[in-house]
């Protein structure tokens, strides 16, 4: 068995941060946390710190979006205020983790940091090897056959979007196979290092490639590792292929990690094409409760745009 012990509602938010965008920065959140990670690891951050604090930042923007620490207090709230806000948007998060979750008292225990750091998406850009910001770049390629036409889906995710949910979901699970959520984090983080040079054909590209696939990918994985610094590029060189195994507990991590966002990505454009606007009055209340609702709802229902 996976031995998950996350619930795929937590997962599949996390998995919303991929379409979830502000105007602080280019990109969705998901694609801005990846090139943050990423400039944390060429400057030398440690592994666990940047797993705890980027998936506890994951956290709570799956209540908050880009509402961080850094706004509430440009916002004017004092820094115990804006802790707290943070802290409420954690604990919700959690509620929908599932009772196998384990304990999160390391990743809630960051949350003051995150009131401190700002998040400064463009400055990031420019301290980042350029793989970096060319997988963030490179659609995903989505389900692919060689024998079937390809199913198109918009907008595709990047690969910065889908390394850094990995990333995220690994970290949460690490613990529960005795693995260090650092360890985890990472390895989903580089786990698509030859894309940096390759275009993603999917399913297709990897049986049409054929006896040279392999190849490709080691030769185009070489040329991004060469980018990092050596003592990252070394540490990675001993992770990394564990990503190709079942057998060892940073594998068994990263698998299920892996499988889990590339289905509930697929899982997202099917209720994507599902959605109907009663859903969003009846189930989302997007004319939401307050003093003017009666008023609006009433608009709507002159205009035959209610609630039916």
């Amino acid at each position: 068995m996976s031995g998950v012990g996350v619930g795929t509602t937590l997962l599949r938010q996390l998995g919303d941060l991929k379409r979830l965008r502000d105007a602080r920065g280019p990109g969705s959140l998901a694609d801005r946390a990846f090139v943050r990670g990423w400039r944390r690891l060429v400057q030398g951050a440690d592994f666990e710190r940047i797993a705890l604090e980027e998936t506890a930042r994951a956290l709570v923007a799956t209540r908050l979006a880009g509402v961080d620490g850094s706004v509430l207090r440009r916002a004017g709230l004092e820094r115990a205020e804006a802790l707290e806000v943070l802290e409420r948007a954690f604990d919700a998060a959690l509620e929908v983790g599932g009772p196998e979750l384990g304990d999160t008292e390391d990743l809630r225990a960051v949350l003051p940091q995150l009131v401190d750091d700002a998040d400064d998406a463009e400055d990031d850009r420019d301290r980042v090897p350029p793989f970096v910001l060319a997988l963030v770049d490179q659609p995903r390629a989505g389900a692919t056959h060689p024998s079937t036409p390809r199913i198109i889906v918009e907008p595709p995710e990047s690969h910065g979007d889908h390394c850094f949910v990995t990333a995220a979901y690994s970290a949460l699970i690490a613990p529960r196979h005795g693995v260090a959520r650092g360890d985890a984090f990472v390895v989903a983080m580089a786990h698509h290092l030859p894309n940096g040079d390759l275009p993603d054909a999917g399913y297709a590209g990897e049986v049409l490639l054929g006896e040279h696939y392999l190849r490709i990918l080691d030769a185009l994985e070489q040329r991004s590792l060469e980018q990092l610094p050596a003592e990252l590029a070394g540490r990675l060189r001993i992770l990394l292929p564990q990503r190709e195994t079942a057998e060892t507990p940073v594998g068994r991590v990263f698998n299920a990690a892996d499988v889990l966002d590339r289905v509930l990505q697929v899982h997202h454009h099917a209720r994507a094409a599902a959605f109907t606007a009663s859903q969003a009055l009846e189930d989302l209340d997007i004319v939401h409760p307050g003093t003017v609702q009666t008023y609006q709802l009433g608009v709507l229902a002159d205009a035959g745009l209610g609630i039916r």
